[in-house]
């Protein structure tokens, strides 16, 4: 993922390195993967335009140039088909099997990278800091989705239940596991069940 350097103050490093952690959590970076999951998902007969998914980018604090070709949207779109994987697992030990495979394949050693101090630390899994952006993609959340398994000892990430929706979302909080991407669709569920049973008890 390409960034710009930057040159301030050490005040002004201290505060823009305490943003750029919050705006780059782990959680951060594994909402964005998701997001970037669900733009990339189009059918194969339309993919997102580029603009689009620069747009997903931005919204999830990505800074400097981000002028994507088509050519580079695909690469997006071929690592968000194997990063689905992820969420399509059934259960956390076919999520850890499915991690291990992607890093082991498809990933380069865990390093700590600053940018050229455009940026505070942080680890990268991709083998370059200017590679491609699917490279980027593919490492970047293999690096946050492996993290939020091993803190929560549980699935990242699921795929929507709904049989209208293939959106993917994070799993993250207490309580029970989300089954719904949104609110929009676990309604949009209830009421399909309620219009079953009431139709199922008047034909009784």
């Amino acid at each position: 993922m390409r960034y710009i350097a930057e040159v301030s103050s050490p005040a002004a490093n201290t505060v823009r390195a305490a943003d750029w952690s919050t705006r780059h959590s782990v959680l951060a970076m594994a909402r964005r993967s998701a997001a970037l999951l669900n733009v990339l998902g189009a059918p194969a007969d339309a993919p997102p335009a580029p603009d689009a998914v620069a747009a997903v980018l931005r919204d999830h604090g990505e800074e400097g140039p981000l002028a994507l070709t088509a050519g580079e949207v695909e690469e997006m779109r071929s690592a968000a088909g194997l990063l689905r994987e992820v969420f399509a697992a059934r259960d956390v030990d076919e999520g850890a099997a499915v991690l291990n495979r992607l890093l082991r394949e498809h990933t380069g050693p865990l390093r700590l990278t600053a940018h050229g101090g455009g940026t505070p630390w942080h680890p990268h899994l991709d083998r370059d800091d200017d590679g491609p952006f699917g490279a980027w993609l593919l490492a970047s959340s293999c690096l946050a989705l492996t993290v939020l398994l091993w803190d929560h000892q549980r699935l990242p990430g699921r795929v929507c239940a709904s049989p209208a929706c293939t959106d993917v979302f994070i799993t993250h909080g207490s309580g029970p596991e989300r089954r719904y991407c949104s609110r929009r669709c676990a309604t949009r569920e209830r009421v399909a069940a309620h219009r079953r049973d009431r139709a199922a008890a008047a034909s009784r």
